[in-house]
């Protein structure tokens, strides 16, 4: 079933939302290793691929309806400043803003009649679930630890342990 317009509009611009998401995650990698955080920088790294395969689903659900997205103007991803708790709380911030730009394709397919989008709209929701949940614990750790350069260390370490996989795509 092909998308109506209103609906493709709202996917072309979920999809501009992802790249721009990853985009973002670029530039929180960038301050991190810029502030000598490695691990960090390579868990923002990993966000960013991770969007870009999210941005694939969007595209690929899309055509696989018979339409043709269309990515849209991207802004220029704000630089943190070498602050730890600035990168993750932009980072919080983003995931919230594509959680509730998700949630408003969802009652928007719901309001179209669209029930093919479901699944995959519900798919994404439980993402986002985890997406917040998992930056919010970094941000509480990094609350936590304040101003502990062993800790914050500890924590880097941690995150960049984390490695990309099938299993998050």
């Amino acid at each position: 079933m092909k998308l109506n317009d209103t609906l493709a509009k709202a996917y072309s611009e979920q999809i501009t939302l992802e790249i721009e998401s990853s985009i973002a995650y670029l530039q929180l990698a960038i301050a991190l290793e810029d502030a000598n955080l490695p691990g960090m920088a390579s868990w923002m790294r990993i966000q960013s691929h991770e969007e870009r395969v999210h941005a694939a689903k969007f595209i690929q659900h899309v055509t696989d309806r018979g339409n043709r997205p269309q990515i849209g103007d991207i802004s220029a991803p704000k630089d943190p400043g070498p602050a730890v708790v600035a990168a993750f709380e932009a980072s919080l911030a983003h995931e919230q803003k594509v959680s509730d730009s998700i949630r408003a394709l969802y009652r928007l397919a719901q309001a179209e009649g669209d029930i093919d989008s479901l699944p995959l709209l519900s798919w994404f929701i439980e993402e986002q679930i985890e997406e917040e949940s998992t930056v919010s614990e970094i941000l509480g750790r990094l609350h936590l630890i304040g101003d502990d350069g062993p800790g914050l260390l500890r924590l880097d370490a941690e995150l960049g342990a984390r490695r990309t996989g099938a299993d998050e795509e």
